[in-house]
């Protein structure tokens, strides 16, 4: 099977003819095209959308980032639209982190070393991740159980079934039942690490992963792959004496498909990661936003208790903003957009969503009941560098645009607000 390696950006198009490739175009071959297509019917039926059919010739990627491996062989990269013209290896450290951020996932940079595996895709570095999580973790040691063992020797250990070895037939009297334990590392927790393993080490191509890999399955080998993961993962254990188990966890999960916010139908022999890049970034504000507010605030996420109307004595859509920032009786509605904001373009509105502009009219009515500072957040960019002047709805409830520097991790805002948040330093 011939391996094909292509990258491009969200939103980027695919087809089958020539092109010249790019960053937005590229070609695949028919068997991924048709795999894709195939694909695509099945998000379909779970209301999402990876791609979209253009008239039979081309398909359209959405704004799913990460990496789709086909049957065929092709691996198809989907890096984020940031800047105009994205360098490949900085938009995978940036897609990198922010799936580390919004994940949660135990993430450190260790130095030029890592650094230097962006210039491979998403996939050999989450392998890295895990693979260097479970160094760590096989140095600690694994953990090991008691497990009971019934069985029938030719001689004593441990405990005699008497009641069977009563009913042993003539001639096999010198046969014993036995009950004894077995120090053993048979635990769900180490025969995930060990499917886990076993897939990084038929899927790694980059040469320290490759060989990281075949190295820690050689001190794995008394150890079965599990044969029931979600069971396993159900009985993952997290008390004190499996404390060093959960930095390897979330990559375990990643790796063998139990931690994706979209999971890839069929079968492949290869590791897929989808990412909605809007969700990505929502949940990246969030968390850095959190470490920036003063002291006497709070932010919750996807808060849905209010609604937008009432019909027939029960209320009807709900309305759910991606931020609420809360300080005593004060609130303070964020949102945040996954879109490219052109501060130049006064004349096409700066690129803005009118329906971005209604949603945030009533969450402003129901959540600030129609005055304060509420916020659409975007990624900073070249053409969006700065706030724009604030969008007042009338003398008491305004509305500000203001850019999130993703390489600073920094909400970028003037001095002449309310919102609760600590000076930059």
């Amino acid at each position: 099977m011939r391996q094909t390696r292509i990258t491009v950006r969200e939103h980027a198009r695919l087809t089958t003819s020539e092109v010249t490739a790019s960053a937005d175009e590229a070609q695949i071959s028919s068997s991924a095209f048709d795999w894709l297509c195939k694909l695509q019917a099945g998000f379909t039926r779970q209301g999402a959308r990876l791609i979209e059919i253009e008239n039979r010739r081309w398909l359209r990627l959405d704004n799913y980032v990460g990496i789709i491996h086909t049957p065929c062989g092709t691996d198809i990269e989907i890096l984020p639209r940031h800047q105009a013209q994205d360098d490949p290896s900085r938009s995978r450290a940036l897609l990198c982190k922010m799936i580390a951020s919004a994940l949660n996932l135990p993430w450190r940079e260790t130095g030029a070393a890592d650094l230097a595996l962006f210039r491979f895709p998403l996939t050999e570095w989450v392998m890295r991740q895990f693979l260097l999580a479970l160094d760590r973790l096989l140095k600690r040691g694994l953990r090991f159980d008691y497990q009971q063992v019934e069985e029938e020797q030719p001689y004593l250990r441990g405990q005699l079934d008497q009641a069977r070895q009563a009913r042993q037939p003539p001639g096999k009297g010198h046969r014993f039942h036995l009950r004894h334990a077995l120090f053993l590392p048979d635990r769900p927790e180490n025969r995930l690490l060990r499917l886990a393993l076993d897939k990084v080490c038929r899927q790694a191509k980059e040469a320290d992963n490759w060989r990281l890999a075949h190295e820690l399955r050689t001190m794995m080998q008394e150890i079965a792959p599990s044969r029931q993961v979600q069971l396993d993962f159900s009985r993952w254990r997290d008390d004190r004496l499996l404390a060093h188990y959960q930095p390897v966890r979330p990559w375990c999960e990643l790796i063998l498909g139990e931690h994706m916010p979209l999971a890839i139908q069929g079968a492949t022999q290869g590791i897929s990661l989808l990412f909605p890049m809007e969700r990505l970034f929502e949940q990246h504000v969030a968390k850095q936003l959190k470490n920036q507010l003063e002291s006497d605030a709070s932010l919750r996420t996807q808060v849905a208790s209010h609604t937008f109307c009432q019909h027939d004595g029960s209320h009807i859509f709900r309305l759910k903003p991606d931020l609420l920032i809360e300080r005593g009786e004060e609130k303070w509605v964020l949102d945040t957009k996954w879109k490219r904001v052109d501060a130049s373009a006064r004349k096409t509105k700066y690129d803005l969503s009118q329906q971005d502009f209604y949603q945030m009219f009533a969450y402003g009515q129901t959540w600030q009941a129609g005055r304060g500072e509420m916020v659409l957040i975007y990624p900073q960019t070249d053409i969006f560098p700065a706030p724009l002047k604030p969008f007042l709805f009338n003398d008491a409830l305004t509305l500000h645009v203001w850019p999130f520097d993703l390489d600073r991790d920094e909400l970028l805002r003037p001095d002449d607000h309310t919102l609760p948040l600590i000076a930059p330093a």
